[in-house]
């Protein structure tokens, strides 16, 4: 008999523009009447009253409005103690920090959440993780999948034009991701969920159809984003979306006097990758000339140094998970392609 899995997708999805003044709406279809929001430190006020707001008209009670700092497990815990218990849903607003810290205090009260994110820089929209401290340390925490998606396409399509190129590395990420999974499948028997691969890749190539900044292309780069959250929940493995280009990130925020944007990093890397994997770097490196995602790096380059020594760690970081890096000494051929690729050699100093 084959094992059973429960799968959990959200069941409230809406990408599109002013969606965010129907929070109100959304909310009260599902009966959730008293709910906690849980707020990015220093978001723009027009924003998060523009969700009060929508609660309000709604006759939604808004039990607490928190202004999240630090995205850490015990931030978390604490307020699990003190804020959760009397609320019926939970909204993270915002950008990394409090997505995370209301994922996975949702998960600690078993309640339903809500992601709202204001800027589309990774994949952690829709992921059965949590990214947070853990006594000061970087940790993936299991967490509940959202029970809603809302991504007002207007708000997102406004943020930061380098949040937007951080979406876009982690998204093209997830071709070098799923080669490395059928490279692992190959090496040592790991097992490969057909379905959850298939999804990771047309999630990208839809997005590199058209990969426009404006409101459509904001709502594709989006719904990829969030289905690769999916794509993990399927088949209850990172496989789908991380790789050997995200082992490197890793490596980078443990050694880098100044770590940069998770997406810029993973973009990079999987450039890098998947001249090792021998596929997928044409489109990789047509989508970020189309993009202008280059651009964003000259602007504030990495260093050399820094990469070669993430190159060495980054087969260490998780252990029993094969990639291109545990199939050879990938070194020699890192600290040449630095040198000898146009693209890569204006990337670094």
């Amino acid at each position: 008999m084959l094992p059973s899995r429960q799968t959990v997708i959200p069941s409230l999805v809406r990408v599109k523009p002013h969606a965010l003044d129907r929070m109100g709406v959304y909310a009260k279809r599902h009966a959730f009447e008293q709910v906690l929001l849980l707020v990015s430190k220093d978001l723009d006020e027009r924003i998060v009253s523009r969700v009060t707001k929508a609660f309000a008209t709604e006759r939604i009670h808004l039990l607490e409005r928190i202004d999240v700092a630090s995205g850490s497990f015990e931030a978390a815990v604490e307020l699990f103690e003190h804020a959760a218990p009397k609320a019926d849903a939970i909204v993270g607003l915002g950008g990394g920090k409090a997505l995370d810290v209301a994922k996975y205090l949702s998960h600690l009260a078993r309640l339903p959440y809500l992601a709202v994110p204001t800027s589309l820089s990774n994949d952690g929209i829709c992921s059965p993780q949590s990214s947070l401290t853990v006594s000061g340390k970087r940790r993936s925490l299991p967490s509940t999948m959202p029970f809603g998606v809302i991504i007002d396409t207007a708000v997102c399509l406004g943020a930061p034009e380098v949040l937007w190129h951080s979406g876009i590395g982690d998204i093209v990420a997830k071709l070098t991701a799923v080669a490395d999974w059928k490279l692992a499948f190959h090496a040592n028997g790991t097992a490969v969920d057909d379905f959850a691969a298939l999804l990771s890749d047309a999630s990208v190539y839809q997005f590199l159809g058209r990969p426009i900044r404006d409101l459509e292309g904001t709502k594709l780069l989006g719904t990829a984003l969030m289905l690769n959250g999916i794509a993990m929940s399927i088949c209850g493995s990172s496989r789908p979306a991380s790789g050997s280009e995200h082992l490197i990130s890793h490596a980078l925020d443990h050694l880098s006097a100044r770590p940069r944007l998770h997406g810029l990093q993973v973009g990079v890397a999987s450039y890098l990758v998947s001249r090792l994997q021998g596929e997928n770097t044409d489109s990789i490196a047509q989508a970020f000339i189309t993009t202008g995602f280059w651009q964003s790096i000259i602007r504030d380059p990495f260093l050399r140094a820094e990469w070669l020594d993430a190159i060495k760690m980054a087969p260490t970081i998780k252990d029993d998970f094969y990639t291109v890096l545990s199939s050879r000494d990938c070194l020699p051929e890192v600290a040449e392609m630095l040198k000898s690729d146009a693209l890569l050699r204006a990337c670094f100093v």
